[in-house]
């Protein structure tokens, strides 16, 4: 699923309570953590021009493959939340925008292009997924945000008697 549409669901589902904004980054951080470690290198470090669209595989070095496994994993998820729970639990809620992204991309990424390991590193179990640019997928997506926005505003607009 493409980022944007991870942050909003993050805000849509976990976005209405304390810390409410947080909701956003905890559901683009597994794509920030891999692949916006990336693009900064690229805008950084690496010389090569900067090219809109996905980057071939080959082109992307190991250890953005690592930090994927890492931030895409709800072993991982899950742990970081455990820990955050015996620190400060209002910051819980918000950040099972993170395990919901993973959900997200377990079945919306196919085999030829970052399937997701959700049991990383207790095992490399990954689903073949439908990709989110299928059409299906993608316009399924976007209105199911929309249903989740307008649920929300109709849940929080007082009632006028």
């Amino acid at each position: 699923m493409d980022t944007f549409s991870h942050a909003l669901w993050g805000k849509g589902l976990f976005g209405y309570r304390k810390y409410r904004w947080y909701s956003i980054l905890f559901g683009v951080i597994p794509d920030l953590s891999s692949f916006g470690v990336f693009s900064l290198y690229n805008l950084l470090i690496n010389p090569a021009p900067f090219k809109f669209g996905k980057p071939d595989k080959n082109d992307i070095p190991e250890w953005v493959d690592i930090l994927y496994n890492i931030s895409h994993s709800l072993v991982i998820a899950f742990l970081f939340i455990a820990i955050v729970y015996c620190l400060k639990k209002d910051l819980c809620f918000p950040m099972l925008a993170w395990p919901f992204h993973i959900f997200l991309d377990f079945f919306t990424h196919a085999d030829d292009y970052y399937e997701t390991p959700i049991f990383e590193p207790l095992s490399n179990y990954r689903f073949e997924g439908i990709s989110w640019t299928n059409p299906y997928i993608w316009f399924g997506n976007v209105l199911c945000i929309i249903l989740v926005f307008v649920y929300r505003r109709k849940k929080t607009t007082p009632k006028i008697t």
